[in-house]
């Protein structure tokens, strides 16, 4: 999923998720629009709605939505905490959850520590190309030399 949403403005958020829709993959959950909608109801209340014409954190949820239709088995999230409310961020951390509990792999690249904290089970901090850290999110919490150093918390 791009940082930048890269939703259709003038596509209504239904056609928004049809544009995503691929046939289903072994091995990955099948997504539907009802389905999503029970996801990001946000979303639910308004599939009519052009794109261009929601907020910055429901476009944030219908380029998720759009690229659960693919029906992938892993995403790639890059930032979906930038830049949207604090309620957003919230609904996008139980969203994250959802997924997981879906069977879907989630590979997270975030710098909101407390959010990457709150979904993700394993940790890797990169500086300048380089692994600095690698192990559970648990084992960063406990070590307060990486923390200090790297995450600045």
């Amino acid at each position: 999923m791009p940082e930048d949403r890269r939703i259709f403005t003038d596509l209504t958020v239904l056609e928004n998720l049809e544009v995503g829709r691929r046939p289903p993959r072994a091995g990955a959950p099948a997504w539907s629009v009802e389905w999503l909608f029970a996801l990001f109801p946000n979303l639910a209340g308004m599939p009519q709605r052009p794109g261009g014409r929601i907020s910055g954190g429901e476009q944030q949820m219908l380029s998720v939505a759009r690229t659960l239709m693919g029906n992938p088995r892993l995403v790639l999230l890059d930032e979906p905490s930038e830049g949207v409310a604090p309620v957003i961020v919230e609904q996008m951390a139980d969203m994250i959850v959802e997924l997981k509990k879906q069977g879907l792999s989630v590979l997270l690249s975030e710098q909101n520590v407390p959010f990457a904290s709150a979904v993700s089970d394993r940790a890797c901090v990169l500086e300048k190309g380089q692994v600095r850290f690698a192990g559970t999110m648990a084992q960063l919490e406990a070590d307060e030399a990486a923390r200090r150093q790297y995450l600045a918390v």
